[in-house]
């Protein structure tokens, strides 16, 4: 079964924008996938579809089996979501973020409790676990986030730039966890600017261009010997892809 199965999505606004033109796209069980595209690309609007955070215009869309028309409430479940905006209360304590997060999702105060504890030692925030959210660094805030999105256990974790403004040390033990979720068993999707994060972590990727898939292949595949930034750079600045 795909974790992921996306069926000649559309999206357009009430602008005319032409978000999503088609997109048609599997992520498999397990992958560590990325979504690759310019600002503007469709990238945003297409997890903000699978998310539920955006209407589509039509198109399909299931995960692990379940339609998100009309079992929302289920697929909902299985996500995890690392948005790029600090969406959390600055003004509550880091493991009340986390732990309160899991009610949401009918975790027992006890399961979370302990969840919480594994998770915030994993993201390097433990100690921190009684601070304040506002008075984090911006590499913690990220992190926290991480540990949000984690706390039911999801079995898609999708992440939206998650290193922006993470130091090099913190994102490598960021990624040494990922890279441990992954081998449990976790799909993650992941968009980055850090194009040399996608060819050491990701075994398949997606370059979306205007609202399409031009691309989308192994990582091997894709870039065949060269680096990945110059094929992404080469395609979103030739019109003829």
């Amino acid at each position: 079964m795909n974790a992921i199965e996306i069926t000649a999505l559309t999206k357009t606004y009430k602008t005319g924008t032409k978000a999503l033109k088609g997109v048609s796209l599997n992520v498999e069980q397990g992958d560590f996938f990325a979504l690759l595209g310019a600002n503007g690309a469709g990238k945003t609007t297409l997890i903000g579809i699978l998310t539920g955070l955006v209407n589509k215009t039509a198109g399909q869309i299931v995960v692990f089996g379940h339609n998100i028309d009309r079992e929302f409430s289920t697929v909902k479940n299985f996500l995890g979501v690392v948005p790029q905006e600090f969406n959390f209360n600055m003004f509550e304590r880091v493991d009340d973020i986390v732990i309160n997060q899991a009610g949401y999702f009918g975790v027992p105060l006890g399961l979370a409790t302990t969840n919480a504890e594994h998770i915030l030692k994993k993201v390097q925030l433990w100690e921190k676990r009684r601070a304040v959210a506002r008075t984090l660094s911006g590499g913690m805030k990220r992190r926290l986030m991480i540990a949000r999105a984690l706390i039911h256990q999801p079995r898609i974790l999708i992440l939206d730039e998650p290193t922006a403004g993470v130091d090099v040390e913190l994102r490598l033990g960021m990624w040494e966890y990922l890279r441990e979720l992954n081998a449990k068993g976790t799909t993650i999707v992941l968009t980055t600017h850090y194009l040399e994060e996608v060819e050491q972590m990701c075994r398949r990727a997606a370059i979306i261009k205007n609202g399409e898939i031009v691309r989308h292949g192994t990582v091997v595949e894709l870039t065949k010997g060269q680096k990945l930034e110059k094929i992404f750079l080469d395609i979103i600045k030739n019109n003829d892809v």
